[in-house]
């Protein structure tokens, strides 16, 4: 068993922007934060949540029926609940101390993709808890934040040489918003994981829950992934001698 503190610090995107056909704006995608934090703290992790600017906005999308179904849509409305309580009093990263980590969880939206790969507060957060044998994970857009992640020891990003997974460029077709992806000046998960030399695994389709493990670094690839993500993210953590 690990010796490592039983504590999971989950990133939250502060950026948003509008993404959906009406202007809708997208920012957190509640479930991608909401799913890890339940199963984290089954597993009996305590849980705190981080933003660059220690303020985020829920994704639209992220917050309609179909995607927030009524069990989490109670959690959601209810300010009262640890989840929503702590969203609402959300920390920025000089407000916690990395060393007090076990495992980092970068959540997502597309609006992370605006954020993470600046968010220089969240990627040392990660980088401490990675150099101190801990768990670094992320789902769907979440895997903005590697690329600079870079390990000293290597010069490289902590990815490099490793396989993950993330949201296929295919979705983005998919759901036709690459030409404003390519308008926030920022690659797909796929193109910006290859450039940080990790070899990109898509799921069987864009939408199938997929996650992966390679040594300390957990993926996962969608919305639908973000509970079996941090499943494996405890596994790993458990793994740890």
């Amino acid at each position: 068993m690990t010796s490592l503190p039983k504590k999971a610090v989950i990133a939250i995107t502060s950026a948003h922007a509008p993404l959906y056909p009406e202007g809708q704006e997208t920012g957190l995608f509640i479930t991608e934060a909401l799913h890890p934090f339940e199963v984290f703290k089954k597993a009996g992790f305590e849980v705190d949540l981080v933003s660059e600017t220690g303020t985020y906005q829920p994704d639209w999308l992220s917050q309609q029926d179909e995607w927030l179904p009524e069990k989490d849509q109670k959690i959601w409305q209810d300010h009262s609940s640890e989840f929503r309580s702590k969203l609402d009093n959300l920390n920025k990263p000089s407000d916690i101390h990395a060393k007090d980590y076990g495992v980092f969880f970068a959540s997502a939206g597309h609006a992370s993709l605006i954020d993470y790969p600046e968010a220089k507060g969240l990627q040392d957060i990660a980088l401490s808890i990675y150099q101190d044998g801990g768990i670094v994970s992320a789902v769907c857009h979440g895997g903005a934040i590697f690329p600079k992640i870079i390990d000293p020891a290597t010069g490289k990003s902590i990815i490099y040489g490793k396989k993950v997974t993330g949201f296929t460029t295919q979705g983005e077709e998919e759901e036709g918003v690459l030409d404003t992806i390519k308008s926030w000046d920022r690659p797909t998960i796929e193109s910006s994981a290859a450039k940080a030399g990790a070899t990109y695994i898509a799921p069987g389709g864009p939408w199938d829950a997929f996650a992966h493990t390679d040594g300390r670094i957990v993926t996962g690839a969608n919305p639908a992934s973000a509970q079996v993500t941090a499943e494996e993210v405890v596994k790993a953590f458990n793994a740890l001698t």
